[in-house]
């Protein structure tokens, strides 16, 4: 087995990066989920309250992102690491993050059809992922949902389009880590990894949620392939397609890299 593609997230909710290398921290790939659109209550906002976000195109500058969206004017972002701090809720978590500036904001705010900002963690931001699934007390996460990676099978994909009128591509499940050269569901049996000189461990199976039903280019919604992901993948914890990670060494990953069970 070997990475065949790697994607980060920079701003949870917005579109995909796909990259040929990343390097992996405690708390995800760097870079992946690092910034947060936030509602005018500190509450996070995603795909699944505002597909729309699906169209927010995010692009590496020199110093930093650019946004885009079809009928705007794009707008350009750098890390603002210290000044206006702000408390918001992302599940049951509290934390404090910084934010952003007013021109992300309204940008954003027009885009969503709501008031929102854009926030970033702050110096000493720590979040821990639910201590029944951690290996270590230590297991954080960044402001990806709940672990700090997710790693998807290629073949998976490939069995699930073939019982799909209509085909999707691998961004409905936005992964960080695909993976070619298994056979279609054998992460289910996965446990420690090693992903390339890294040791991973998947500790939880991924139960999907509407997500997985918009179109990443569009935004558009339907319900595939929920609907049928249901009718074979169904398990106590829900609707499953890929394996939550937790890294269990730090160091750069690439397209390419080997992928072992240990």
């Amino acid at each position: 087995m070997h990475i065949s593609a790697l994607h980060i997230y920079p701003i949870k909710g917005c579109r995909g990066v796909s990259v040929t290398s990343a390097m992996v921290e405690d708390i995800g790939l760097a870079d992946d989920r690092r910034y947060l659109v936030v509602d005018a209550n500190g509450k996070f906002l995603s795909q699944r309250e505002l597909p729309a976000m699906a169209r927010i195109v995010v692009t590496a500058t020199a110093t930093g992102w650019q946004l885009a969206c079809a009928n705007y004017a794009p707008v350009q972002i750098s890390p603002v690491h210290t000044g206006v701090t702000r408390l918001v809720t992302i599940w049951r978590n509290t934390s404090t993050v910084v934010d952003q500036g007013n021109e992300v904001a309204e940008w954003l705010s027009h885009v969503l059809g709501q008031p929102c900002r854009l926030v970033r963690m702050a110096q000493g931001y720590r979040r821990h992922i639910d201590p029944k699934y951690a290996t270590h007390p230590s297991d954080g996460v960044s402001f990806a949902d709940a672990y700090a990676s997710l790693i998807a099978n290629e073949a998976s994909l490939v069995d699930l389009n073939t019982r799909l009128a209509t085909p999707i591509g691998m961004d409905r499940f936005r992964p960080n880590i695909v993976v070619s050269g298994a056979t279609a569901w054998a992460e289910d049996d996965w446990r420690e990894l090693q992903v390339g000189n890294l040791a991973m461990t998947a500790v939880k199976p991924c139960a999907r949620c509407a997500v997985t039903t918009t179109d990443q280019l569009t935004g558009e919604r339907s319900h595939e392939p929920l609907t049928t992901l249901s009718t074979f993948r169904k398990q106590a914890l829900g609707v499953i397609f890929g394996q939550n990670l937790v890294h269990r060494s730090n160091g750069m990953i690439q397209v390419g890299d080997s992928v072992t069970l240990r």
